[in-house]
């Protein structure tokens, strides 16, 4: 072998895009001047060793790296000889055409190629990569570097499909196989030569492979027999078991065409002698029938054929059994009637027989009615067609929508019947029904339909119509009123106006955010009240919160929708603008801090960050403080309360590493163990990372001292946990587990008590509704699975029993849709209990479930049976103004006394009548009637209470007590507005917490009294709870009295920054340290110098003197300008102005610095009192010197640093030696061959100093690409 070229798509594009960096040994440190030399730069090619020399040397900066060999990936090595090498010209070998097809056939099939040249110059090819690549890879190599041959082979045209195989499978595998193409003739082309082209060798295999599979068919017959179609019948049989016996008996596959096919040609295929049986038994069953059989012809009426033919061909089928006669039917497109029956002459009779009893089976009518009664006739849910379909199920009844028309089909009594039956229906519906039509435009019909068809109900039921409006998909106008002929013109004559009403309407959309809806709405509808009624011509429609849509319909004329429209917009502008929030946790013994005597801190703040402020209540276990408003106001609201904390507490914060896993069981349910950890740590606040985020870390924040000891009870708690975390899980249907927690969770509640684990089912939401968890000691959940295993196996156990129930208890267990039925499904693991049906007048319940179920349920039917015998009825009298409050938000009072007492309370219906004319016996005021009026029930007085005896007093007294009162409370009438609250707020405040509800009269009126209603316990506490409050006010009134003490204070305005101080720092402090209020004047005001101060009187002398003494001070101040290089003054400054800070603080002075881009950059001011600023310049003075040394020795350095490519110095070595300035020389190396002689440039035309790839050049030891790699 000459010579070796190894290919790959890497080391192809390496040669072309040049050489790759690598990491050189012992080269010299990294510097900007050092200039590397030629060999440093290119290293040389790695030699290659003599034949059988080891090379033991560690590989060059050439060496490629050995890729790992798979299992997956094999090799496969073939030889070209040079007579059948398609590309003989090896003067270019590596780089020629024999290249760049390896490169195109690598990259399409991802194998690695290898090119050796032998030296018989033949072309030895080694392929590797994955099986199917390697195949490919070798077909395309095979057809384009060897010559190809041709050559053919004929076989019988039947067999060539099995050379193709199943979807052309067998054909590609053969020519990957043998690396060969293999054409094979079409199916229209009567040659039967196949034609394989390849090398010599892959056409002697393909010839071998196609020839094994032509002998292999050659074994197998074919027979076709023609024989007439109407002796088939004959030879398959009834339902094909003579044909399928004969198979059995021969081993031959005969394949007769169906009837529906116009074929006569039978077909059989196997082996030779089993064919040649399976025909002439074929063959014989033919000629005897052709001999013995006759025909008969007969009419049938076309409609009545499928009777005769029967589902699937079936009655044809039973004739040709039965009689052994074919009945021949004609095509069903076709017109022809005769029928042709083929058999033995005596055997013809009884089957013409068989015949007409088939045709005359059934008969098809029609009943003439016009389409629009079809749904009347049919009835509500199909009730009156039903009747008829019940009476006679054979008969079977055909609507055809918009035909006036009724098919019948049945046996002939019955259809009779059924046709006489309709006809009835149909001319009681002529006489009592009428219809009509209005085309209405299609935009209209969702408004005439109304919101969950509203308006389109009432229609309907005021005029007893029915009206079809057609569905959006049908695109239609006609709307169609059907009913009493009186009442289908009025609804029509009211459609009609609706739709006129419509048509002078504009509608309008707009995009409002659903989250803005209940805001936009208000409270019970008050706020979107008042914009229907500013624009009451407009209709406002807003959209369901479960469509989750933000779109706002108006609907109204033109104008007052555009207005109206304009309004809204602007209102959720400010909704927008406002809606805002944040939430401050704070520790909640500083919540009083923040309120302040009397609610004045957080009122202040409120004021003058235009913010409103929400704090949880006193006996609420929330520490958030919710703050609502603009952005910036809230982030300046949040502010201001975390800086009063700050001052207040030292607060520490600290992260401890504990596993989520554990994070549930710390918490504790409803977070009572974390909570308890808080409460016994003083307060601190403890934060566990949501759910799912997979975070460790849990963050503790409060008091020191207190944040220490939080974290060592949590860390012992979580190893406490650790322990008894053993997690065990269980499979059970959901159905089961109400039955396994037990009634009031009592079965549950045993397992738990003996075992000592924790049992957790899963809730609604959890998707792995089968899965029960065991949590707790390993020990104890092995023995609570056991159990619970145990009474799993049980309920998986399904029995059915019976009992008996009396017929007069059963409507109380089907009622409200089995709603009891379904109770005890759930509670007794989906048992199955049936009733008998209304009517039966049988008392026998069928109950079918788990044995231990079906028990518990017969015991519990048992137990409400017995309730119901032993039920009562008590009558209570109450007037029916009080009905309302007895029964309490959504009846949840009723409800209590219901479950408690376990019985049923029904009140009367509401009788208005009374209250209209007078009727209504006097109030009741203070628990007492007034004699005049005494109390005489009425039918709508009077509640009834069902259930047992002992059971219905208690019940009767709980209602009693939910009567309420009314009694009176003095309150002045100059308090009533502080006790209403803010709109409405504090009074409805008092109303929520003590479940009462308070009348304050009328301003105008001026009365001092204020009526509380309500049971008597309540109102009792509301009283108490009213008279506190006129007691805070009063204290209040009084303290605001004191606290309106002003004074106003005459100071320069020139001082006014000063006073107030960086970000309101100096005035606030005065502010706080005083308990004072102080405003300073508007830009607009006339009297600029006038500061005005509000609190107590006290307060107010000592914040007046504090200010009169920063006043004093101010004016003693001086003011010196200082020049500082402006290249000192970040210095100076300092990082964020951090030093500066410091300085001025340090000093008691103020420093300013010039502006960027100012006249003066180097003019800096100092303002203070004559001493401080004297130190203060002194001291900028000596930082300047000192910073001034620092920027001198760094300037200096990196003028000398500047590097070759930016100075004007030449700095290029391994060129000329003159050092003049110039122009950067690009890249230098030392010592390279074209330098040898002088500066003279590369012979780019030398193949000793630039080799061609592949050439066989003689290797020169001074060569700077090294010896040739073979």
């Amino acid at each position: 072998m000459s010579s070796v070229a190894v290919l790959t798509p890497e080391s192809f594009a390496e040669h072309r895009s040049g050489l790759k960096d690598q990491d050189l040994t012992g080269c010299v440190p990294e510097d900007e001047a050092y200039i590397p030399t030629y060999l440093e730069a290119f290293p040389p090619l790695p030699e290659k060793g003599a034949p059988g020399e080891k090379t033991g040397e560690p590989a060059s900066a050439w060496g490629g790296k050995i890729r790992p060999i798979k299992a997956s990936v094999i090799t496969q090595v073939f030889h070209v000889p040079l007579e059948e090498r398609r590309y003989k010209d090896n003067s270019q070998f590596g780089e020629g055409e024999e290249a760049k097809v390896c490169l195109e056939i690598m990259q399409r099939t991802g194998a690695h190629i290898e090119l050796s040249l032998a030296k018989d110059q033949g072309l030895s090819i080694m392929v590797t990569g994955k099986l199917e690549s390697v195949m490919k890879a070798r077909k395309e190599i095979v057809a384009r570097l060897q010559t190809q041959a041709s050559a053919t082979v004929a076989i019988p045209k039947e067999h060539h499909r099995f050379v193709i195989g199943k979807n052309g499978e067998k054909l590609q595998e053969l020519e990957l196989k043998t690396a060969t193409k293999i054409a094979i003739p079409r199916p229209d082309d009567p040659s039967t030569n196949i034609r394989i082209t390849g090398t010599k060798e892959g056409i002697e295999k393909a010839r071998h492979e196609i020839l094994l599979i032509h002998a292999e068919q050659d074994k197998r017959a074919v027979e076709r027999l023609s024989l007439e179609k109407a002796f088939h019948p004959f030879i398959a049989g009834a339902h094909n078991r003579l044909v399928q016996e004969l198979s059995q008996e021969t081993g031959a596959r005969i394949s007769i065409p169906p009837p529906s096919l116009p074929k006569d040609e039978i077909v059989i295929t196997g082996e030779k002698e089993a064919v040649a049986l399976a025909v002439n038994r074929i063959r014989a069953i033919y000629e005897d029938k052709k001999r013995k059989t006759t025909t008969i012809s007969v009419e049938v009426k076309k409609s009545q054929h499928k009777y005769i033919i029967g589902p699937k061909g079936n009655t044809l089928q039973e004739i040709l059994e039965t009689t052994g006669v074919s009945v021949e039917m004609p095509p069903l497109d076709s017109c022809s009637e005769t029928i042709i029956l083929r058999g033995e002459p005596d055997k013809l009779g009884p089957a013409l027989t068989q015949v007409y009893a088939k045709a005359k089976s059934v008969i098809v009518v029609e009943v003439t009615a016009p389409a629009w009664l079809h749904r009347f006739i049919i009835g509500k849910k199909g009730q009156n067609i039903g009747r008829i379909t019940h009476q006679l199920p054979r008969v079977h009844i055909e609507f055809t929508d918009g035909e006036e028309r009724i098919s019948l089909e049945g046996p002939t009594e019955e259809v009779e019947l059924a046709q006489a039956q309709l006809q009835e229906i149909v001319k009681d519906l002529l006489v009592r029904m009428d219809y009509t039509e209005v085309i209405i435009d299609q935009r209209f019909h969702r408004h005439l339909i109304g919101k969950n068809g509203a308006n389109i109900n009432r229609i309907k039921e005021h005029y007893k119509v029915s009206v079809r409006i057609p569905q959006d998909s049908e695109r239609s106008g006609l709307v169609r009123i059907e009913g009493d002929p009186k009442g289908v013109q009025l609804a029509r004559r009211e459609l009609i106006e609706m739709v006129q009403r419509m048509e002078n309407e504009r509608t309008k959309d707009l995009i409002v955010e659903q989250k803005l809806h209940r805001t936009i709405i208000g409270q019970k509808g008050e706020k979107i009240k008042e914009v229907r009624d500013k624009f009451p011509e407009v209709i406002i429609n807003f959209p369901d919160p479960a469509q989750k849509s933000d779109i706002v319909q108006l609907r109204g004329p033109k104008n007052e929708v555009e207005k109206c429209a304009k309004f809204l917009q602007k209102v959720i502008a400010d909704l927008i603008e406002s809606s805002f929030s944040l939430s401050v946790p704070i520790f909640k013994q500083f919540h009083k801090n923040i309120i302040g005597k009397g609610g004045a801190n957080i009122k202040k703040i409120r004021e003058e960050t235009n913010t409103k402020i929400d704090l949880p209540t006193e006996n609420s276990n929330s520490e958030t403080i919710v703050i609502t408003g603009k952005k910036s106001n809230c982030e300046a609201a949040r502010e201001r309360i975390l800086a009063i904390q700050r001052e207040l507490a030292n607060i520490k914060e600290t992260e401890v590493a504990i596993p989520a896993k554990l994070h549930n069981s710390l918490i504790g349910s409803k977070g009572c163990l974390v909570r308890s950890v808080m409460e016994d740590c003083g307060g601190v606040h403890i934060h566990f990372p949501s759910e799912g985020s997979g975070s460790d870390k849990v963050t503790i924040r409060g008091p020191v001292g207190e944040v220490e000891k939080a974290k060592k009870q949590l860390l012992q708690l979580a190893e406490e946990k650790q322990v008894n975390n053993f997690t065990a899980e269980l499979q059970a249907k959901p159905e089961y587990h109400k039955f396994l927690i037990g009634r009031g969770g009592a079965n549950i509640r045993r397992v738990r008590d003996r075992t000592g684990a924790r049992i957790i089912f899963p809730s609604p939401d959890d998707p792995e509704q089968e899965l029960i968890t065991i949590v707790g000691k390993e020990e104890a959940v092995r023995h609570a699975q056991r159990e619970l295993e145990s009474l799993v196996k049980n309920l998986d156990d399904v029995v059915e029993d019976t009992m008996v129930v009396d017929v007069r208890h059963h409507r109380h267990f089907v009622c409200r849709r089995g709603q009891v039925l379904r109770e005890l499904a759930e509670e007794y693991g989906g048992v199955a209990v049936s009733f008998p049906r209304t009517g039966a007048n049988s008392q026998r319940v069928t109950l079918k479930g788990a044995k231990d179920c079906v028990e518990a349920a017969k015991k519990r039917i048992q137990e409400i049976i017995e309730d119901l015998e032993s039920q009562v009825s008590v009558e209570v009298a109450i007037p029916q103004r009080y009905h309302r409050a007895i029964m309490g938000p959504k009846g949840c009072r009723i409800q209590l006394i219901t479950r408690e007492h376990e019985v049923q309370i029904k009140f009367p219906e509401r009788d208005d009548s009374a209250a209209v004319s007078g009727q209504e016996p006097p109030p009741q005021e203070n628990g007492e009637v007034s004699p005049e009026a005494e109390f005489v029930p009425r039918k709508c007085d009077t509640i009834v209470i069902s259930g047992r005896a002992e059971k219905c007093e208690p019940a009767k007294a709980a209602l009693l007590a939910l009567v309420p009162i009314t009694e009176d409370v003095e309150v002045s009438y100059e308090l009533h507005r502080y006790i209403i609250g803010q709109k409405g707020s504090g009074i409805r405040k008092m109303m929520e917490e003590y479940e009462v509800n308070i009348w304050v009269p009328q301003p105008e009126k001026q009365l001092d009294v204020i009526k509380v209603t309500g049971l008597e316990a309540n109102v009792e506490r509301a009283k108490l709870g009213l008279l506190e409050r006129v007691k805070d006010l009063q204290a209040e009134q009084e303290d605001r009295a004191l606290r309106s003490f002003k004074v106003t204070l005459s100071v320069d305005p020139k001082f006014h920054p000063k006073i107030i101080g960086r970000k309101g720092a100096v005035i606030s402090q005065i502010r706080k340290d005083h308990d004072v209020s102080i405003q300073f004047p508007d830009k607009g005001d006339e009297q600029q110098d006038l500061i005005v101060i509000s609190g107590y009187e006290r307060n107010v002398e000592e914040g007046r003197q504090a200010i009169q003494h920063l006043v004093a001070e101010l004016q003693e101040m001086v003011s010196q300008e200082v020049r500082l290089d402006p290249r000192t003054h970040a210095r100076i400054i300092g990082a964020r102005g951090k030093a500066i800070r410091k300085l001025m603080e340090e000093f008691k002075v103020d420093i300013r610095f010039p502006q960027p881009g100012s006249d003066e950059p180097d003019k800096v001011t100092v303002t203070g009192l004559p001493e401080t600023v004297d130190n203060a310049v002194d001291h900028l003075l000596n930082l300047e010197e000192e910073y001034m040394l620092s920027v001198t020795e760094t300037e200096t350095l990196a003028a000398y640093m500047k590097p070759p490519s930016r100075c004007g110095a030449g700095g290029g070595a391994g060129g000329g030696d003159d050092g003049s300035g110039g122009p950067a020389k690009g890249f230098v190396v030392r010592d390279a061959p074209w330098n040898e002689s002088g500066d003279k440039a590369p012979d780019m035309s030398s193949a000793e100093d630039f080799p061609t790839f592949g050439t066989s050049v003689a290797p020169k030891q001074t060569s700077a690409w090294g010896p040739k790699k073979f």
